[in-house]
Formats: C-alpha cells, sequence, structure tokens
C-alpha cells in the first residue's frame, strides 16, 4: 500500500526546480516506494517564484516566508534548497518542527552548522538526507565495489578534480556565494564539498590535510535585483570577493593512501570537470562526469605496461536499471538528484536513512573548515 507523504521546496532557484522534478519523477522510476510525494508547499522570498512554482509545478500553495511551511501540519518533509547561509536556520527548525528534511550541501557554512542540523535531526527522530549527487552515478557506485573488493589491490592514491567556469567571467555578479557571511568558504563549500564526500565514499576517512587557496577575480559588481544561478552584472557598484575561487588540497587517508583533491570556479574553458582517478597496486580506476556512463578500469597482473579498458555501466550497477535497460543508455545530472529523492523518501517510509546523511556533511564540513585552517597557517591540520 502507497502512502501520501506532503513535501514542501524552500528556496526555488536552480536546484528547488531539480528537487522538485525528482519528486514528480521519483515514482516513474522507483515504482515500489511506499510512499508518494505530493507537492504541498513552496517557499521563496522572491516575488513571483512561488506563485510560479504552484503554476507550473502544482503546489497545493506558495508563501514568501519559509516559516509558514515549517508551521504547515500538511507538510512532513521540506527539500532545503535556500542559499548556504540559512541552511542552519532552516534545517534546525524544520527538524524541530519534525519534518523530514533532504538538504542541499554544504549544510551552513562551517561544520559548527552542519552539526547543529545533524543534532536537530537525531533529538527529533526524523530523517536527513543531503545533496552529495555524484556519488549517485552509477559508475561511481561501480568504482565503489571495485575499490573494496581489491579489484585494483591496495589504493595507493587518488586524484579528485573539480573544475568549472561558473564564475571566470569577470562581470560575474557578486551574489552571496562570494560573500565569506553568507556564502562561507567559497569554492570549498560549492565544489570541494563534492570531492571530501566523493574521497570518503571511495577511500574511506580522511586523517589530515594540507590545503592552499586564492582568489583570482578580487572584485565584483553587485546586482541590481534578484539572482538566481550565475548571473552576470555590468556596470554596477564593485565589492570585494571574500572567500576563494580555488583550492589545492594534499590529503592523508586513515587507510594510509595519500590523495590530492583540486577545485575551481574560475576555470576558464573547463565545463564542469568533475572526475577522480584511484590508482592501486594492481591496477587504477578513472571517472570523468561529464561520460557519466564511462569508467575506465586497468587491473591485472601486468603492473608495467597494463592495459585500460572502457566499461559502459548497466543494469548491474547502482541503480542504473531504474532509468535504462542496457548498457551504454546515457543518464544525466538530474537522473542523479531522482537517485536522491528514492533515498530520502526511502528513509522516510524505512525509518533508516539510506544514501548520503548528515553524518557525511559534517565530515565534509569538518574537512573544509580544515582546509581553510591549513591555508591560513600554512600546515598540515588533522582531522582526528
Amino acid at each position: 500500500m502507497v502512502s501520501t507523504l506532503g513535501v514542501a521546496v524552500v528556496g526555488f532557484g536552480w536546484m528547488g526546480r531539480v528537487h522538485t522534478q525528482a519528486y514528480a519523477r521519483v515514482l516513474h522510476h522507483f515504482p515500489q516506494l511506499s510512499v508518494r510525494p505530493e507537492l504541498v508547499s513552496v517557499a521563496d522570498e522572491v516575488p513571483g517564484r512561488p506563485e510560479e512554482a504552484v503554476a507550473q509545478y502544482g503546489f497545493a500553495s506558495g508563501v514568501r516566508d519559509w516559516r509558514e511551511v515549517a508551521a504547515d501540519p500538511r507538510v512532513r518533509a521540506v527539500s532545503i534548497t535556500a542559499p548556504n547561509f540559512l541552511h542552519r536556520e532552516i534545517g534546525v527548525a524544520m527538524a524541530e518542527a519534525g519534518k523530514h528534511i533532504w538538504i542541499e550541501k554544504p549544510v551552513g557554512l562551517t561544520a559548527q552548522d552542519a552539526r547543529a542540523v545533524a543534532d536537530a535531526v537525531a533529538k527529533s527522530g526524523v530523517q536527513g538526507t543531503v545533496g552529495f549527487n555524484y556519488r549517485n552515478a552509477p559508475a561511481v557506485s561501480y568504482a565503489r565495489e571495485l575499490i573494496a573488493s581489491g579489484g585494483i589491490g591496495t589504493v595507493t592514491h587518488v586524484r579528485i578534480r573539480l573544475f568549472s567556469d561558473y564564475a571566470a567571467h569577470p562581470e560575474g555578479a557578486l551574489t552571496w556565494r562570494y560573500e565569506r557571511e553568507r556564502g562561507g568558504s567559497g569554492v570549498l563549500g560549492d565544489l570541494a564539498s563534492h570531492g571530501v564526500d566523493l574521497a570518503r565514499f571511495l577511500l574511506g576517512d580522511i586523517a589530515s590535510l594540507a590545503a592552499d587557496t586564492a582568489v583570482f577575480i578580487p572584485e565584483r559588481a553587485r546586482p541590481t535585483g534578484a539572482t538566481a544561478g550565475h548571473t552576470r552584472a555590468a556596470g554596477g557598484e564593485l565589492g570585494p570577493v571574500e572567500n576563494e575561487d580555488y583550492v589545492n588540497c594534499l590529503l592523508r587517508f586513515a587507510s594510509g593512501a595519500r590523495g590530492v583533491l583540486e577545485a575551481c570556479r574560475v576555470s576558464v574553458g573547463e565545463q564542469n570537470n568533475y572526475g577522480f582517478e584511484v590508482h592501486g597496486t594492481k591496477g587504477a580506476v578513472f571517472w570523468d562526469f561529464r561520460r557519466m556512463g564511462e569508467i575506465a578500469v586497468s587491473r591485472g597482473t601486468a603492473y608495467q605496461d597494463q592495459p585500460v579498458s572502457t566499461v559502459f555501466v548497466g543494469p548491474g550497477q547502482g541503480e542504473y536499471a531504474a532509468f535504462q535497460p542496457g548498457a551504454a543508455n546515457p543518464m544525466g545530472y538530474d537522473d542523479l538528484k531522482v537517485i536522491e529523492a528514492h533515498n530520502f523518501l526511502r528513509s522516510v517510509a524505512e525509518n533508516s536513512p539510506h544514501g548520503a546523511t548528515l553524518a557525511d556533511a559534517v565530515h565534509s564540513a569538518t574537512a573544509l573548515d580544515a582546509m581553510v585552517r591549513s591555508a591560513e597557517q600554512g600546515s598540515w591540520v588533522s582531522l582526528a
């Protein structure tokens, strides 16, 4: 028997739309779910956005103040896709109101923020899922299984990259993303948070790290109106970019493996160049998000001059079978969020966590805080 679960979305920019579309699609791909999401309410302070969401997606109501969602008895689960500086306040309030939460990374501005939300979720007995979507790619699931089974031997080192050009244009508007108080640690929260989660998902806990950061575009023009995504602004009053455009981080894992994590939001010529290369004593595995359904694998006993094969993921890897019947049929970014919605709704239905949790968010945020300290101090920082 399928029961109805009233859901709301707080923050209806691009990511709010992605969550909404995932709710709309999730039962098409995962019909075995015992809960059916019903779009009850949407909240966004930008005039016209709630009304647009109601008209386009069929929410029962739209409001300007997220507190109305917290007080709405029809709502039992909430997607929190508002800007980073609001994550802690909204996340804690929703958990205390007894709402299950699906919250976007990085869950606030600091590890303290992420812990506050995690503690509120634990105390209230609700479920909490976090938007670390790249771990949901079937190829990443395959890589994790291969590594865990010893398919490439003992892991020696990994390189994780997250390069993008979304902030490369000098006319990119000085939105909240570039302010320390509202955006936190810049590209660390935007992209490196995903990198830390991938590192832990594939190789286990990080023991210590050393980081270097930089700001390459020190000033931007202030926007004159509401923004969504990465809006340009020309001719406006210039203001300082307060947080990082770039981070390069050396990692030491509890297993003894070593790693490099590099992320940049101003990489001209790079569009969503995200991926990893994991090397072991008997082989290696490589993944590029832009070719999400492929994974390159080298394994065997040759060691030197050992060939690399391209594997097209199929129904045997991760949740691929919920989307395509045979290998090499492509999946997309939004499909990863459908998998995330499935994990969230399954967590609620079974009262047991599935997928990325608030604990994962705390681990990621702790590493990001350590990167900031390391860059300031010029030294290694322990995560123990």
